[in-house]
């Protein structure tokens, strides 16, 4: 039960991660070891899970596919975003920089306590962690294409939006707004209840979960150092996003204006200076508190 509950707990920093733009789920999930677990869930589902749920085999069922796991992930996930969402909403609205310091901290120390669990630095180790934060870094100053509403564009949507929901240091909506269909997609198909614009998107969606999951679950048991590496270096890249001190740069979308990019500044010495400091450190002290926590569980489970 103990393990389950920090599970509900690791689900809600996921769903607050989701909240805040430009912050990715999958980020916060590498970052409290639950990110292999989660996609080797996710892979399970299948045509074998399927048959032994219809068959009745509810025990073989919840054992193959990590239902509790996920059960417990999840259910921390909509508890945040039901319960939380408003407040963390208003925070961040009131606070941005405050709030943004204490992702910064929490980032800046993932890099080296997701890092450190790379078995191995070799050259093909190094080469991943360099193109992993190329990629990234690439990713905050690409500049937005234009509108496609064909449907195999619209289906390449929702594969890369899935994707890069699950891969850290990337959001879902903001790669939409880079492939220029952010508007189509998740505001004038939903509002109209488009079908021709859901539908597309949708089967992209549960393809590209389903089949990316096993990729990165084939990648993440022969190459785990190299995988590892590249995650680390989306997550190094990403600390552009989540800098501070920075201005959004929005554009309208309907009704909606959505953050496009930032236009980044030094901060001033003075007392929000000094108070988002400490929230930077008070971010950095909480992966490491969630590292040390982790290695407890470990330690009680194998006794």
């Amino acid at each position: 039960m103990k393990e389950y509950i920090v599970y509900f707990l690791k689900g809600m920093a996921v769903g607050l991660a989701n909240i805040i733009p430009g912050v990715s789920g999958g980020t916060i999930a590498l970052i409290t070891g639950i990110f292999e677990r989660l996609i080797n869930s996710i892979k399970s589902f299948g045509l074998q899970s399927a048959r032994l749920l219809f068959k009745g085999s509810f025990k073989e069922f919840t054992k193959k596919t990590d239902f509790y796991f996920l059960l417990s992930l999840f259910s921390g996930v909509i508890v945040a975003v039901v319960l939380l969402a408003k407040i963390f909403d208003f925070l961040f609205n009131q606070y941005p920089v405050y709030i943004w310091a204490f992702f910064f901290g929490l980032i800046l120390a993932s890099v080296y306590f997701v890092g450190k669990t790379i078995g191995k630095w070799n050259l093909s180790v190094i080469i991943s962690f360099i193109i992993g934060t190329t990629l990234a870094i690439m990713f905050t100053f690409l500049t937005p294409a234009t509108q496609n509403n064909s449907f195999v564009y619209l289906i390449l949507c929702g594969v890369v939006a899935v994707c890069s929901m699950i891969l850290p240091g990337l959001s879902g909506s903001f790669v939409l707004i880079l492939m220029g269909n952010y508007q189509l997609v998740a505001i004038d198909a939903i509002n109209n209840r488009d079908l021709s614009i859901i539908f597309p998107v949708l089967i992209g969606t549960i393809g590209g979960l389903v089949a990316f999951s096993h990729i990165l679950s084939w990648v993440f048991k022969r190459f785990k150092d190299q995988t590892i590496a590249t995650l680390t270096g989306f997550i190094l890249g990403s600390l552009g996003i989540i800098w501070p001190w920075k201005t959004p740069i929005e554009e309208l979308f309907g009704d909606k204006t959505k953050v496009v990019g930032y236009s980044y500044f030094l901060p001033e010495i003075n007392l929000e200076f000094a108070i988002a400091f400490l929230i930077i450190i008070i971010g950095f002290v909480s992966i490491w508190i969630m590292e040390k926590s982790a290695q407890s569980i470990d330690k009680t489970s194998k006794k």
